[in-house]
């Protein structure tokens, strides 16, 4: 997992929510959707939240910093993928205007089964033409 988080916050967000006892309650972060320059205007979304956690607005706190934060650096759409089954994770999801482009077929393998995961898709921002710069993550939240 650290290297994970050291790998993102090269280039993009990852950001925690903390309970009030100072213990992670959820994380979100951005990474590449695709590593060939045709795809660098798009990224993918991880969301985690702690299961005691869900149903208080942690999911859609940490979207609605990591969200708008993508577009301005530059980011036109973002992709998020769901194990399937997940009517929590579907509901935020669709909830935060992400809308469902497909299915992967028993593509992950997960809990002592093979899972179907399903895909979302968000438009960050008008698409320009031709695309802009992207802004590399500073760590700064805004």
């Amino acid at each position: 997992m650290r290297a994970r988080i050291q790998k993102t916050l090269t280039t993009l967000p990852w950001l925690v929510a903390e309970d009030t006892a100072g213990t992670v309650s959820g994380y979100v972060y951005a990474s590449k959707h695709k590593e060939r320059a045709a795809y660098q205007w798009s990224v993918d979304t991880t969301i985690y939240v702690r299961d005691d956690m869900r149903s208080h607005g942690v999911g859609r706190a940490l979207y609605g910093r990591l969200l708008p934060l993508l577009a301005e650096l530059g980011y036109c759409q973002a992709f998020a993928g769901v194990a399937l089954p997940n009517a929590g994770s579907l509901g935020l999801h669709e909830a935060l205007g992400f809308q469902p482009i497909g299915v992967y077929r028993s593509v992950g393998f997960k809990h002592g089964a093979w899972r179907d995961v399903g895909w979302w898709q968000k438009l960050l921002r008008e698409l320009d033409m031709p695309p802009g710069e992207l802004r590399t993550f500073d760590g700064s939240p805004f």
